[in-house]
């Protein structure tokens, strides 16, 4: 199964961690996901710029709105995402309980939709096709 792992970060304290300190955390996360890709469970995964540079899109009155930054009331923000291949959920939550990230804020262990995500592999693999004609 695929499960899509969401973390979540308080910006201030990884603002306020020294340098060092941020260098040595991310090569501990790296670590961690190099054992994850050895069991096979890595599927990838990418870091978020900050919250700060982020915009909200909203549909309001029938048309999209904007507003600057997440739409959250926590200090914690998504700092990004992991994708897993984990046998079910117990698995993958044993799995990411032991990923460094977790120390700076919740990880969401979400399992993937299989049957929407394969329409949307036959829906691409059609627009392809037709996109070569």
């Amino acid at each position: 199964m695929k499960f899509v792992c969401l973390g979540y970060i308080d910006e201030a304290l990884w603002e306020a961690m020294p340098e060092s300190e941020r260098t040595d955390f991310i090569e501990s996360c790296f670590n961690y996901d190099d054992e994850l890709r050895r069991g096979k469970h890595f599927l990838g995964g990418e870091a978020l710029a900050s919250a700060s540079n982020s915009v909200t899109l909203k549909m309001r009155n029938g048309s999209v709105g904007v507003t600057d930054g997440p739409f959250s009331e926590t200090k914690e923000v998504l700092g990004g995402i992991l994708l897993l291949e984990a046998n079910d959920l117990n698995h993958a939550i044993s799995l990411m309980s032991n990923h460094p990230g977790v120390k700076l804020g919740p990880f969401e262990v979400r399992a993937a939709d299989e049957n929407i995500n394969q329409l949307i592999a036959e829906h691409s693999q059609k627009s392809a096709c037709n996109s070569l004609t």
